[in-house]
C-alpha cells in the first residue's frame, strides 16, 4: 500500500491519540513557561520560536512518541518548514516515529457575532496546501468557536468549515474540521445538538470516497456524536477538552466510545526543560499511557 493508504488506515482504526503540537505565536509564551522556559530566557520572536521548536523536537524524539500511542500529530506551519536532526519534521514523524502528520491552517478567529467566532481569511491557502502535500502532510486542521446556541451562527460556522474542507480535499489532503463549543457556554448542550445536526446535513453533501475528520468538544450528552462517527464520510471523530481538567476530560472521553483524544496541554503537563532525557521520557510516557 502507498504511504497515503497506510496513513488513512492508521487514522481510521489506530489505537492512540492525536498530539496537538500546533501552538501559535499567541499561545507559545504560556506553553514555554509551563515547560520552564520563561520570557527572560529568550529575546524576540525568533528565539521564542526556536525554544518552542526545541521543546517539540524533544517530545517527538521521546521513546513513547510512536504510533503505538500517538497515531497523529498536528503541526504549526513554521514547524512544517523546520527540521529535526536535519530531517524535515513531517518526514521524520512518519518515517521514524510512524506518526501521521497534520498541519494547522487557520489564521485565528474573527470577533464574535451571532454567538460564534468564524475563521479569519486564509490568504494563500491553496499554495500552503500544495507545499504541505509535497512535504508529506496527510491532513489539515482549522479551528472556529461556538459560544452559544444560535442556529444562524452555528449554521454559518459549520458552512465555513465545510467550505475550507472542500479546498483541502481538492488539494489531496484530509481536513479535520474543528468547530469548538465553549465549555463555559450556558447553552452548551443545546449548541452541541444544533452543531451535530448541522454537521450531519453537510456530511450528506460530500461525494463518495471523500474523507473528513471532526475535532469536537467533549459533549454534555454522552454519545451525541456516535452517529457522526459512523457516517461513511467520517474517518474519525477526535475529542478536544476545551479547558476541562485532565481528569474531567478523561471521564467524559470514557463516556464517548466513538471518540479518540487530542492532547495539547495534557501532553506537556509535568515536562520541564531541566529534566534529564530519562526523566523526560518517563514523564511523557506516563502522560500518554
Amino acid at each position: 500500500m502507498s504511504d497515503q493508504s497506510v496513513m488513512r488506515e492508521q487514522m481510521k482504526s489506530g489505537a492512540g491519540f492525536i498530539a496537538a503540537l500546533d501552538q501559535s505565536g499567541g499561545s507559545t509564551p504560556k506553553a514555554l513557561s509551563l515547560y520552564g522556559v520563561e520570557p527572560s530566557d529568550y529575546s524576540g520572536d525568533e528565539e521564542m520560536f526556536r525554544a518552542m521548536h526545541d521543546m517539540r523536537a524533544r517530545i517527538i524524539l521521546a521513546d513513547d512518541f510512536t504510533k503505538e500511542k500517538v497515531i497523529g500529530a498536528i503541526l504549526f506551519e513554521r514547524t512544517m518548514h523546520d527540521t529535526i536532526n536535519d530531517t524535515p519534521v513531517a518526514e521524520l514523524l512518519w518515517s521514524a516515529r510512524g506518526v501521521v502528520p497534520f498541519l494547522k491552517i487557520d489564521k485565528g478567529l474573527e470577533e464574535q457575532a451571532d454567538g460564534v467566532q468564524l475563521l479569519k481569511p486564509m490568504p494563500g491557502l491553496e499554495e500552503t496546501l500544495q507545499v504541505a502535500k509535497s512535504k508529506g502532510i496527510f491532513g489539515t486542521k482549522e479551528r472556529s468557536v461556538i459560544h452559544e446556541a444560535n442556529e444562524k451562527g452555528i449554521a454559518e460556522n459549520v458552512a465555513q468549515q465545510f467550505e475550507v474542507a472542500r479546498t483541502v480535499i481538492a488539494a489531496g489532503l484530509v481536513p479535520i474540521l474543528e468547530p469548538e463549543v465553549n465549555i463555559h457556554s450556558e447553552t452548551k448542550a443545546e449548541a452541541e445538538a444544533q452543531l451535530e445536526a448541522a454537521i450531519a446535513k453537510h456530511l450528506d453533501t460530500l461525494e463518495d470516497g471523500v474523507d473528513v475528520m471532526l475535532k469536537l468538544t467533549l459533549p454534555s450528552q454522552p454519545g451525541l456524536y456516535d452517529g457522526l462517527a459512523a457516517h461513511p464520510r467520517v474517518l474519525r471523530v477526535v475529542a478536544l477538552s476545551g479547558g476541562y481538567s485532565t481528569d474531567v476530560a478523561s471521564a467524559k472521553l470514557a463516556e464517548n466510545k466513538s471518540m479518540i483524544a487530542s492532547f495539547s496541554r495534557a501532553l506537556t503537563e509535568g515536562l520541564n526543560v531541566k529534566m534529564s532525557d530519562a526523566e523526560f521520557n518517563v514523564a511523557l510516557g506516563s502522560i500518554s499511557d
